[in-house]
């Protein structure tokens, strides 16, 4: 990992590729006449800090995305002010992009007949520039996805320009603010949350910092609340003190030790680590989305090398695919590359490999090919949760709705019968 690799990640937390982080220096030393990058990086203050992460974290939100989540939110608010109507419900976006999300929950709780006494909601994200974008509350065409625009009308007036403005009475519920979930302080805020949305954030974390990330949120919700997640976040949660709940294609969980009691299942062996999905940087300054990192399937193990020379021992088996998830996360994506096709070579039908592979194109900005190996992998494995995920991301980054809703249709069946299993 390159110097300006580790600042962005001890800034952000996101595992960015090389590739990603060279584009954004070379961007920011252009902008601030700096010609070389040692002494860009030796020259950093705070604010040009801030201005080089708003280059790596583009955010990709609209309004009512995956809409399921909010209504069982509401559910679950409703339910909870019907046993005592004084409450105040304590809501948590985080990140919360633009916030199409937040809003989002303000009008599916205003419409559900929720008073505006009744709850508050609290939305954070890292990117300056994207605080700046909700508080305004102005949004173009493209934050408008949702099949049903019914909530336009009732939630927004025009700005001009094909522009929308959403009304003061939705925006008086949601509180902005700049932060970093891993950076933030529990001692005020232990338990002090009802629901929190953290959707796609933890995709773009390696393994340690999923594991902090989690716990931080374990420690912001109430014992009692519920948690909603992005589809291919739900098994790092599962592994870490969560369970899911039965909303269909929610995404929901809570606390574990606030679920059913359930008979012990047989242990499942622990999911490996896989590479992490780049963050595509903007090809101009503007506020950036944030890079994946799911887990997968254990791949069957590399057929065990041997000394040809007589009487020698075998060598030790080499794990091809697990020695390219470790090179794919130092950065050489070439060798992480190299090792996939071997084992390929060894194993053609391994669906593991295939996915890695898409792993890589992606982090390599070739989603063509990244989708290509996807299918691939689950034409082998149809049942693959990962690859599925990964598809359905990618379909939504194409604005291919229906392509997206069936496939995460068909994770959540698979993640389902996983559970049960």
């Amino acid at each position: 990992m390159t110097p300006a690799q580790s600042l962005l990640r001890s800034a952000t937390g996101l595992n960015l590729s090389k590739a990603v982080v060279d584009r954004a220096i070379k961007n920011r030393m252009e902008q601030t006449g700096i010609g070389d990058a040692e002494t860009y990086l030796q020259q950093m203050q705070p604010e040009e800090l801030t201005a080089l992460v708003e280059l790596v974290v583009v955010p990709e939100s609209w309004f009512y995305r995956d809409p399921q989540a909010f209504y069982a939110m509401s559910e679950f608010l409703r339910a909870r002010l019907a046993a005592d109507s004084g409450r105040l419900a304590r809501i948590l976006s985080i990140p919360c992009a633009g916030g199409e999300e937040p809003y989002s929950m303000a009008m599916v709780l205003t419409d559900a007949g929720i008073p505006p006494d009744n709850f508050m909601i609290d939305a954070f994200d890292i990117s300056p520039t994207c605080v700046a974008r909700a508080k305004s509350g102005i949004y173009g065409r493209n934050a408008f996805r949702a099949q049903d625009l019914s909530f336009r009308e009732r939630h927004f007036s025009s700005a001009g320009d094909g522009d929308y403005r959403i009304n003061d009475s939705i925006r008086k519920q949601v509180r902005f603010k700049q932060g970093n979930l891993l950076e933030f302080d529990l001692s005020a805020r232990s338990g002090y949350y009802d629901v929190v949305f953290c959707r796609n954030l933890l995709i773009y974390f390696d393994k340690p910092t999923t594991k902090a990330a989690i716990a931080k949120l374990e420690a912001l919700l109430a014992d009692d609340g519920q948690l909603f997640a992005g589809y291919a976040e739900v098994p790092s949660f599962c592994q870490h003190g969560f369970a899911p709940l039965q909303y269909n294609q929610a995404f929901g969980l809570q606390k574990e030790a606030a679920a059913p009691h359930k008979p012990p299942r047989a242990a499942r062996p622990p999911a490996k680590q896989v590479a992490p999905r780049a963050v595509k940087p903007a090809p101009t300054p503007a506020p950036v989305s944030r890079s994946r990192a799911t887990p997968s399937r254990v791949a069957p193990a590399a057929r065990p090398a041997t000394d040809a020379t007589a009487g020698a021992n075998p060598a030790p088996a080499v794990d091809l695919l697990a020695e390219a998830r470790r090179l794919a996360d130092l950065g050489d994506i070439k060798a992480a590359e190299r090792h996939c096709r071997d084992h390929l070579a060894q194993h053609p039908e391994a669906a593991e490999a295939y996915f890695i592979l898409g792993l890589l194109n992606e982090l390599t900005n070739k989603p063509k090919m990244a989708e290509d190996y996807w299918k691939r992998c689950i034409y082998l494995q149809p049942d693959h949760y990962e690859a599925l995920c990964h598809l359905a991301l990618l379909a939504e980054a194409n604005q291919d709705a229906s392509g997206a809703a069936a496939l995460k249709a068909r994770a959540a069946r698979i993640y389902k019968r996983q559970q049960a299993s």
